[in-house]
């Protein structure tokens, strides 16, 4: 028996929870796993939308009130309004307008303010609410022209954010922070102990789902599947891994002498991607540190799904006198704490939750990790920094910093940089030209022998 439609109202309702949320610091990945599970697909699209347009409907909304109203009526409004604005760009109008979402514009004034009235916090704004929608409606072309030199509005990111992509990458800048307002594909990685690439490619045809091969073992969908529908994905032939991330096993044991056997560290090893990675590719000694109890237990389950082990320890991989045996590694795999600023387009909260002084706060918190674990490379081994991230503060610049401070610091040509793009073979640090996956930062410092 098919189950009736959710009505908009109710996932208005939801959707205002969760932005009302963000907006007051708490991370989607907290937020949206207490939202009940037949609603939460829909609510987790729409409140995606509305984070991808935040800073067009925030400077909307208040040219439509002259005082804002309770936090929870302005979330209701802002959910409201970003599915309200234009299909297109209007003429000479940035194209991060344009909306997509299919609702017709009465429809949604119409489930707001049942949504508010529903809501016995929300039901004296009703009225309210009704007259900012329609005169949204009414003025909507002039409103729009009014916000379209603020920045915040225009790109849908926060200023200090903004500004440092602009530093950052000053010819590209603009298309970052577009893709950041795009949704990301899905992409999976094939475990090559199980099946290939050609073998989930076909099995997904089967069930009507197109898809890429890029790299060794992977695939991007044309469409996102559940993990229920993937074939294969419960007995361990694949994961769900962005193509970015997929680099790491493959440049961290690029070249290693004596593969069978190595010992390797994944210092920062939560969910388990980059762990499962380098095991799907090599019969090594891994030993794999997560500081959270609660996400190494995440990378106990993976490997576990996967067919693979591991040693998984809780313990903060910079307190090296609490975990280590003093035997030192072939290979460390750092991919350490960030900003997340290249993955914006999967966790659209990000660039909201952030302050532009978390970057310092968490390039202090890299220096410690990269100091910490250094001395735990043999020489001849090799160490393989990532960060999520298009800020150079926690690429190029942390990279810079620290070959100038260990001599015995050799670093490869590697990727640098991944823009929100296709990866590409470069020099020292290479900002890759634009393309389909998330940011990302590699390097490889290989330790000079002895």
């Amino acid at each position: 028996m098919t189950a009736a439609p959710v009505p908009l109202s109710t996932q208005l309702q939801a959707t205002a929870r969760c932005v009302l949320a963000v907006q007051q610091g708490q991370s989607l990945s907290d937020v949206l796993p207490k939202v009940d599970g037949h609603l939460r697909p829909g609510v987790q699209a729409l409140t995606f939308h509305v984070l991808r347009h935040w800073g067009t409907v925030a400077a909307v909304a208040r040219l439509l009130a002259d005082r804002a109203p309770a936090p929870g009526a302005l979330a209701l409004m802002h959910s409201a309004l970003a599915l309200m604005l234009p299909r297109s760009a209007p003429q000479g109008t940035p194209q991060p307008w344009a909306s997509g979402m299919a609702y017709a514009e009465h429809t949604v004034v119409n489930q707001a303010v049942q949504a508010a009235k529903a809501d016995p916090k929300l039901m004296r704004t009703a009225s309210f609410l009704n007259a900012c929608l329609r005169r949204f409606l009414r003025e909507r072309e002039d409103l729009l022209d009014e916000v379209a030199h603020d920045p915040v509005a225009q790109h849908n990111h926060p200023l200090w954010w903004i500004e440092r992509v602009q530093r950052d990458h000053p010819e590209h800048w603009r298309a970052i922070l577009a893709a950041n307002n795009q949704a990301a594909p899905m992409a999976l990685r094939v475990n090559p102990r199980r099946s290939t690439p050609a073998q989930l490619q076909a099995a997904l045809s089967a069930q009507g789902v197109d898809s890429t091969p890029f790299a060794d073992h992977g695939l991007v969908l044309s469409s996102a599947l559940p993990v229920q529908r993937i074939p294969g994905f419960e007995q361990g032939d694949c994961s769900v891994q962005d193509a970015a991330a997929q680099w790491s096993g493959r440049l961290l044991l690029q070249g290693l002498d004596g593969l069978s056997g190595a010992r390797v560290l994944d210092a920062c090893a939560a969910p388990g991607g980059k762990t499962a990675d380098v095991l799907e590719r090599a019969d090594v000694k891994m030993l794999a540190l997560d500081v959270d109890p609660v996400r190494a237990e995440r990378v106990s389950a993976n490997l576990a799904r996967l067919g693979l082990s591991a040693e998984v320890r809780v313990a903060d991989a910079a307190d090296v006198a609490s975990w280590w045996d003093g035997q030192a590694f072939d290979a460390i795999l750092l991919d350490a704490p960030c900003t997340a600023s290249g993955i914006v387009r999967r966790h659209p909260d990000v660039r909201w939750l952030r302050r532009d002084s978390d970057v310092q706060q968490l390039v202090a918190t890299q220096r410690r990790l990269l100091k910490a674990l250094w001395p735990l490379v043999k020489p001849g081994g090799r160490l393989l920094y990532a960060t999520c991230s298009v800020f150079k503060a926690e690429g190029e610049d942390q990279m810079r910093r620290f070959v100038k401070d260990h001599p015995d610091a050799v670093l490869q040509p590697n990727l640098g940089h991944l823009l929100p793009g296709a990866a590409a073979s470069g020099g020292e640090f290479n900002d890759n030209p634009l393309g389909g996956h998330d940011g990302f930062f590699y390097a490889r410092l290989d330790k000079a022998r002895a």
